[in-house]
């Protein structure tokens, strides 16, 4: 897609420039010149008075959707370990591919998964696809679009999922790209539309400020990545899946780029995504020194310790326990938040917690309207009372 301007109709008045928001257009020369900032928008070409400007767009051949079935989940792995993130998107996969009536698919590329495939299928797979090559042991942004692109073109799922991971942020819209495909990134929500076949992908957007539920109606597959911890994984205890081994012979010519040395960098891991329990503050602790007691409560229920950006700004909390939008999306089986008046950019970070427990001093704060129970008070007041009739229950993971 490109904009063309007409030098012979074109007066150079600026109009088009006055109406880009982007600072795309120049005058040269008395003439309209487009710059490397623009971003296709096509405000200008309302804006101009001679029509000397018209957008050029690609003509992409119309897909038969109804040749597209199936769900596909796209696993990634770390020192021949697969990420979590895959196990909890068979677990949705599962539930959208139930109200499809559709084949739920695990896909694996790597080099030394053959003795573990089975033991994948009780999270709920119907099939999996494992695409061995040793060059796959590691992660190779080229050869996961190629194969992955070959797959897709000839089997044809409808849906594809795969983790907003900075590995599934890579390959995902190369994929996309390839295929012709829309894709949604950041997901927090997914669910289908049966009247349609469409899968309607949620996410924050405009800053975190709203929701929004977006369809790729025209084009398959329908590409989603989703964060690590917004779903649960679902075990399946007997359960069979498909198993279909791929070999792959890669040279070392088939990929641009050559990994010389993994260095694993140590230290500690703060793992919120899998924690059960998950003690969050915010702005309303007060201060660093004021953590303190919300670092007892989490000590006394052996719950890990969380907070919303702004006491991570603050530097009350180390940024690898920010929970929100710009964090991590965790989904504990319960989430006390301490404080947190419960903007829309936390929210979507937490809200498929089991159970939240809010304790804020403003009744309307929009942290209750997530919260299954709600406490209206001095958080300091609150949790020294709750620590003590904890310590009393020994209520302690």
């Amino acid at each position: 897609m490109s904009i063309l301007i007409d030098n012979e109709l074109c007066t150079g008045c600026g109009s088009c420039v006055e109406s880009c928001p982007y600072g795309g257009i120049e005058i040269i020369d008395n003439r309209a010149v487009m710059i490397d900032k623009c971003n296709l928008c096509g405000a200008c070409i309302e804006a101009c008075p001679v029509e000397a400007i018209t957008i050029e767009r690609e003509i992409i051949e119309k897909k038969d959707l109804s040749e597209y079935r199936g769900i596909w989940v796209i696993a990634e792995h770390y020192k021949n370990e697969i990420h979590p993130v895959a196990f909890q998107l068979l677990g949705k996969g599962r539930e959208l591919a139930d109200l499809l009536e559709v084949g739920l698919t695990l896909i694996i590329l790597g080099s030394d998964f053959d003795e573990e495939l089975n033991s994948f299928a009780k999270y709920g797979a119907d099939e999996i696809i494992y695409l061995k090559s040793p060059k796959l042991k590691n992660y190779y942004s080229d050869l996961y679009v190629q194969v992955l692109t070959e797959l897709v073109q000839k089997n044809k799922p409808e849906i594809v999922l795969t983790g907003a991971t900075p590995t599934g942020r890579d390959f995902a819209p190369r994929l996309a790209k390839r295929l012709n495909a829309g894709l949604t990134a950041d997901c927090t929500g997914l669910d289908i539309d049966l009247y349609t076949r469409n899968l309607l992908q949620t996410r924050p957007t405009f800053g975190g400020n709203i929701m929004a539920t977006i369809r790729t109606p025209n084009s398959r597959p329908q590409l989603a990545t989703v964060r690590p911890g917004t779903f649960k994984a679902s075990e399946y205890v007997k359960r069979k899946a498909k198993i279909r081994k791929i070999e792959y012979d890669f040279k070392e010519k088939d990929s641009v780029t050559k990994i010389v040395k993994v260095i694993h960098k140590h230290k500690e891991k703060v793992n919120l995504e899998d924690a059960n329990i998950i003690i969050a503050g915010g702005r309303g602790v007060g201060s660093k020194e004021n953590f303190k007691i919300i670092e007892k409560l989490a000590e006394v229920l052996g719950a890990e310790l969380g907070g919303s950006r702004v006491a991570v700004e603050l530097n009350w909390l180390s940024q690898d326990r920010q929970i929100g939008q710009t964090g991590k999306t965790v989904s504990p089986k319960l989430y006390i938040a301490c404080g947190i008046s419960g903007a829309i950019q936390h929210l979507v970070g937490m809200q498929n917690s089991e159970i939240i427990v809010a304790i804020n001093k403003d009744p309307n704060a929009s942290i209750f309207s997530v919260a299954h129970y709600g406490i209206v008070g001095d958080l300091h007041e609150i949790l020294p009372t709750l620590i003590k009739e904890f310590m009393k229950t020994k209520i302690v993971d």
